[in-house]
């Protein structure tokens, strides 16, 4: 399988208000970036999937990646 890199761009709820979050994740499809993204937030914030909103999913190019994990990865 081929793995891409994904930035993900959307908001969470955390008490009263919303808040704004980009992340990198490599992956092979759309969907399994999705799932770590509500995986994740979910056990580090103790939220649930209805608070996440993930407003965009776009490939990115390796030299593009901003995120150190990610890059060290490559």
């Amino acid at each position: 399988m081929i793995t891409k890199i994904y930035r993900v761009k959307g908001t969470f709820l955390m008490g009263d208000s919303y808040h704004e979050f980009t992340k990198e994740y490599k992956a092979t499809c759309e969907a399994d970036v999705e799932d770590k993204i509500y995986q994740r937030f979910g056990s580090k914030h103790g939220i649930n999937r209805n608070q996440i909103s993930i407003k965009e999913i776009t490939e990115i190019a390796p030299e593009e990646v901003l995120d150190p994990i990610v890059k060290e990865i490559l």
